[in-house]
């Protein structure tokens, strides 16, 4: 039984029945079936996990590159974000400027030596312009074979791979998303472009965010400057620093390289002038030029009172010396009546940033506030000028009804007086009394004469000029006294040479003397105008060493004047330029 069992429970191969093999078969086949199963399963299961890490990792990215709001950190994140979910080893965020062209790249992925190398940038005319420029993604697995491929800039990286997508804003085209050498060699497929597709609709947010703040930060910036100007406007203005002020808040609100207020003179009607240009150093070199209003971009904004943008300075007019900027805006400090002049920014040479039409309108704004500015300046000015004028006349009034009057009478009496004495003495003096009086009457005439000549083109204001002139040179101001009748007794033809005088021997003491202090004092005598000049400088070897002064001797010499140069006893030199006054002397031809 036992046997019998045993022989029953195992069964050979060569005892089964003839159809057990084919079971057998069917046993083996469902097994490899399933481990394609399983392993198909493991695939889809690491897909579905890798796709779960890849939405985590872009759910990251969008709330990573949404929490800046300044636009370089923005596009910075956006960037990095880029070649992570890529899986790329480069990645670039171009940035579009006029025209469809790029004008700047944030990049993620060069190593510092990669970066040094490089001497240059695309500039997207070839290939990565095609993305901006007819606003579709771009997939290839080897750029360099492409049609439309240009080459690499000196010392770029060579990459193969290339994923690039454009970041749109509404209806522009902001920049493009660029991802080269996917990771493993791999080429870049439907994933990777769904991926950062999406990535770059939450960019566009994001950077559009961050413009907008950017733009709420400009308008604060440039209300607040112009409410500075305002409040300048509730008080006494003083020009000269109403004017450094315009164009120190326009280049610090508009984070400029320079920025210039030109005035236009309306007497002249063809000129124009540098009041003040400024950069971040300091002063600019164009502060005082003179300029020539023609038919240029600047020429075209003061006479048509429209802004105007020019993507370089230096095309906007003829200036004195070698300009040379980046995109700059033109407004006009113009009112309801006139144009003043314009105020100008720039930004530095080479710089891809431009000026928006709302910053042309905040500029606009603020040259206008800054054109009321002037405007009551001016005003004020007149004003001054006016209660002068009027207090010179009450003056020359007095001077007239009882200064003068009385001396006359008291002259009278002299003379009455004369024939009552028989003393030679005694007449000898009164007479030199009365002449005495005589000459205190012509003086107090002359002066009154002098009190009544209110004029911008008169002698006064054209010497103060002329030392205002030579300050930056100096580095301060010279001190300046007038003495006697100077309107009334310097002839016209005179002017000019004491004026030439006066300017180049200033210029000799601001080249050669290294002064801390110059007195400039202008005398009018009886028979003679006396022009001196004194500084506490380094003093002159000897005379001929004073080089252009010799000049100013040929001037007196030609006017029948004379010259002289003489040391001052602690330290420095004064020159003195005299020449007869006409009545004196004899004409002589001027020079």
């Amino acid at each position: 039984m036992a046997a019998a069992a045993d022989s029953i429970g195992t069964v050979t191969e060569s005892d089964a029945p003839p159809g057990d093999s084919a079971a057998a078969r069917r046993s083996g086949l469902s097994t490899v079936q399933l481990d394609v199963l399983l392993s198909e399963l493991l695939t889809r299961v690491g897909d579905v996990t890798s796709g779960r890490e890849r939405l985590r990792g872009l759910l990251h990215a969008v709330v990573s590159i949404g929490s800046d709001l300044r636009l370089p950190g923005v596009l910075d994140r956006i960037v990095a974000a880029a070649r992570t979910l890529g899986h790329a080893r480069y990645a670039a965020l171009g940035v579009t400027g006029p025209h469809k062209t790029i004008v700047g790249f944030h990049t993620d992925g060069l190593t510092p030596e990669e970066a040094a190398r490089m001497t240059g940038q695309p500039t997207g005319d070839g290939l990565l312009g095609e993305v901006i420029r007819h606003e579709r993604i771009v997939r290839l697995a080897d750029v360099t074979r492409a049609p439309g491929f240009t080459g690499y800039p000196a010392g770029h990286p060579v990459m193969r791979g290339l994923l690039a997508v454009p970041i749109r804003i509404r209806e522009q085209v902001f920049g493009a998303l660029y991802l080269a050498d996917k990771h493993g060699g791999a080429a870049f497929n439907e994933d990777d472009e769904e991926v950062i597709a999406a990535l770059s609709a939450a960019a566009a947010v994001a950077i559009e965010n961050a413009q907008l703040y950017q733009l709420s930060n400009r308008r604060q910036r440039w209300f607040q400057a112009a409410a500075e100007i305002t409040n300048l406007l509730l008080g006494t203005v003083d020009p000269e620093a109403a004017l450094h002020l315009v164009a120190s808040r326009a280049r610090e609100t508009g984070n400029a390289y320079l920025a210039m207020v030109v005035l236009r003179d309306h007497a002249t009607a063809d000129r124009l002038t540098v009041e003040v240009a400024g950069t971040a150093e300091g002063t600019f070199e164009l502060a005082g030029a003179g300029l020539r209003l023609t038919g240029d971009a600047l020429g075209q904004v003061v006479t048509g009172r429209r802004s105007a943008i020019v993507h370089d300075l230096g095309t906007a007019t003829d200036w004195p010396i070698r300009l040379r900027t980046g995109p700059a805006v033109i407004a006009p400090l113009a009112t309801t009546e006139t144009c003043h002049g314009a105020l100008i920014v720039a930004s530095a040479p080479a710089s891809p940033a431009g000026y928006s039409s709302e910053d042309i309108a905040l500029l606009e704004s603020f040259a206008g506030q800054a054109a009321l500015a002037l405007e009551r300046a001016r005003a004020q000015q007149d004003r001054a000028d006016l209660a002068v004028f009027e207090d010179r006349e009450r003056i020359a009034r007095d001077l007239h009804d009882l200064v003068i009057q009385r001396l006359f009478a008291t002259g009278l009496r002299l003379q009455s007086a004369i024939h009552l004495t028989a003393r030679p003495e005694v007449v000898e003096r009164l007479n030199l009394a009365v002449d005495e009086l005589d000459a205190t009457i012509r003086d107090l005439r002359a002066s009154i004469f002098q009190l009544h000549r209110f004029d911008e083109d008169g002698l006064h204001h054209a010497v103060r000029e002329v030392v205002d002139g030579a300050a930056p040179g100096l580095g301060f101001r010279p001190a300046l006294t007038f003495s006697g009748p100077v309107e009334s007794l310097v002839p016209e033809r005179l002017r000019p040479q004491l004026l030439a005088v006066l300017r180049e021997a200033l210029s000799n003491v601001s080249r050669h003397a290294g002064a801390g202090r110059v007195e400039v004092s202008l005398r009018a005598e009886a028979d003679q105008i006396a022009l001196a000049i004194q500084d506490d400088g380094v003093g002159l070897r000897s005379e001929e060493s004073a080089g252009g002064l010799r000049n100013l001797r040929v001037r007196a010499e030609r006017l029948a004047g004379s010259f002289t140069i003489t040391p001052v006893p602690d330290g420095g030199t004064r020159v003195e330029w005299r020449v007869p006054l006409p009545g004196a002397e004899p004409d002589a031809a001027t020079g």
